[in-house]
């Protein structure tokens, strides 16, 4: 008989600042986020450290007296994990791990081990071993101290190669290997691509755990893994989908999330370009979340970094099923705020007047899918007739009937 597994979860506390560019109510929202990752990457969040600063110490990111007040709390409470919200120099790492005396992480390690855990494909994984090693590189510490030369003898004299300068070309000779290894994949990749025929190619982008997974097995008929964590897919996943009588290709992709370390972005740089690469983007939001708003942005903002903002795009407004909000009573005067606007109210704003087209919907109960699927078929089809104009497999329009008889 197998033996049941137990999860161990580290005691962790979370430590981040107000300051002038990042205000209280942000920082609760990347707390809250740095707690979902923390737990994705099995960790118990204990409490939380904040503290307000012209801005973050050029030595500890904290001020001495709230470092010290963290070193009695996790004394007392057998603290094992410190995590702060923002990339840490070399030199604060050093410090704070010196001062407080436990394993202390920042955003971009956390994001990188969670990254680590889920990566299945050997593909991915070396995607992600590399990003580790170009953020380990400059945070190398000496750790052992006991030998000042490596070998002596006769033509071994003078000051040698210590043991962190060793340490370094090795990660160098790794991350050299890493890339080579990683060219050589997309080359591949590359190559798949070019051979996937006179089919229009749609990617699903968007920021982590807002359903794209759900909704490329819903579109798909397929079983991608799929999970209420943060990136629980790594793996670039492509499934052909036929709506009506048009076929297409549709790719689920890597999450993004806001403070992407630029490591990932570099090491990543395949998986995006499935993005980079497609035809058509179906951006998909979790429009049950608080700062969804925040999320769309971000996303945006990755498409603009990596080039792949023009594109044609529709918006695809998930997890409808899960959406809620507080109803003001009619004599209630005080100022309305995001917390009080219903979904309807919402189709009338931005979204609503939005360049691009829009569709609410769900995609665990499969709500508005007809009328999703309309919108994917008229923008693919527009694609189409103007890049292949001659296929003849386009004997006949979509019909909205077809899809609902289909569906049950």
């Amino acid at each position: 008989m197998l033996d049941k597994k137990e999860h161990h979860y580290e005691k962790a506390i979370l430590v981040g600042v107000v300051t002038q560019n990042q205000d209280e109510d942000k920082l609760t929202e990347y707390m809250d986020e740095l707690e979902f990752l923390a737990f994705t990457a099995g960790a118990t969040v204990h409490k939380r450290f904040t503290q307000k600063l012209t801005q973050p110490d050029s030595k500890t990111f904290i001020g001495s007296g709230k470092a010290q007040e963290i070193k009695e709390y996790v004394k007392e409470n057998e603290i094992g994990t410190v995590i702060f919200d923002d990339e840490l120099s070399p030199s604060q790492l050093k410090n704070l791990e010196r001062e407080i005396e436990v394993k202390i992480l920042d955003r971009t390690n956390l994001i990188l081990d969670i990254f680590a855990q889920r990566a299945q494909t050997s593909y991915a994984r070396t995607q992600v071993e590399l990003a580790q090693y170009q953020y380990l590189l400059p945070r190398l510490t000496r750790m052992w101290t006991h030998l000042e030369r490596q070998k002596g003898g006769i033509g071994m004299r003078g000051p040698g190669e210590t043991e962190i300068e060793t340490d370094r070309r090795i990660i160098r000779d790794r991350i050299s290997l890493l890339k080579d290894k990683l060219k050589t994949i997309d080359r591949q990749m590359a190559t798949q691509r070019n051979n996937r025929g006179k089919v229009v190619r749609a990617a699903l982008v968007g920021y982590t755990n807002v359903g794209k997974s759900t909704l490329m097995n819903a579109l798909s008929k397929s079983d991608v893994f799929a999970e209420n964590k943060l990136f629980a897919t790594l793996d670039t996943t492509v499934r052909k989908v036929v709506i009506g009588n048009l076929p297409f290709l549709l790719t689920d992709t890597v999450g993004f999330i806001r403070k992407l370390p630029t490591q990932l972005v570099e090491s990543f740089k395949s998986t995006l370009d499935e993005v980079r690469e497609a035809d058509l983007l179906i951006h998909v939001v979790d429009i049950s979340h608080e700062s969804f708003e925040d999320q769309v942005e971000s996303v945006n903002n990755i498409l603009m970094e990596i080039d792949a903002h023009q594109k044609p795009m529709i918006m695809v407004f998930n997890k409808i099923d899960d959406f809620s909000y507080d109803k003001k009573d009619e004599d209630d005067l005080t100022p309305s705020t995001k917390k009080n606007v219903s979904l309807e109210e919402w189709t009338k704003t931005w979204m609503g007047k939005s360049k691009y087209p829009t569709v609410f919907i769900s995609a665990l109960t499969k709500e508005n899918f007809p009328e999703m699927k309309k919108m994917i078929y008229d923008e693919v089809m527009k694609i189409h007739i103007s890049r292949f104009p001659y296929n003849d497999f386009l004997f006949e329009y979509f019909d909205n009937d077809e899809v609902e008889e289909n569906n049950d």
